[in-house]
């Protein structure tokens, strides 16, 4: 390699220009640095046993107004729900009714 074709090498490693990562090679995640919106809140419901149990309660939720995100993990019974604002206990109450199982409370 000559040393004219090194030395641009050097110039585009070390610029950082169009990367993610600073010239020290730190990476830089910028979704961590943004502020996180609303209302997170993790309930228990009790019948779920599988992956179709999880989406059926996740599509209900997700449903309601000012639902962001819906993750229910069966194992554990436990369905994490962010939202704009805190959510009317009776409207997730219902939801997970309709989907076929049953809301025991927040975790």
């Amino acid at each position: 390699m000559s040393s004219e074709t090194k030395t641009e090498l050097e110039t585009v490693q070390g610029s950082g220009a169009g990367s993610c990562c600073s010239p020290d090679g730190a990476c830089h995640d910028a979704a961590a640095d943004a502020p996180t919106a609303g209302v997170t809140t993790v309930y228990q419901v009790t019948g779920m046993t599988c992956g179709h149990c999880e989406s059926a309660v996740g599509s209900e939720l997700s449903a309601l107004d000012g639902v962001t995100s819906v993750q229910a993990v069966a194992a554990t019974g436990l369905v994490t729900v962010v939202s704009d604002a805190p959510l009317d206990e009776a409207a997730v109450r219902e939801a997970v009714d309709e989907a076929g199982y049953e809301l025991t409370g927040t975790a």
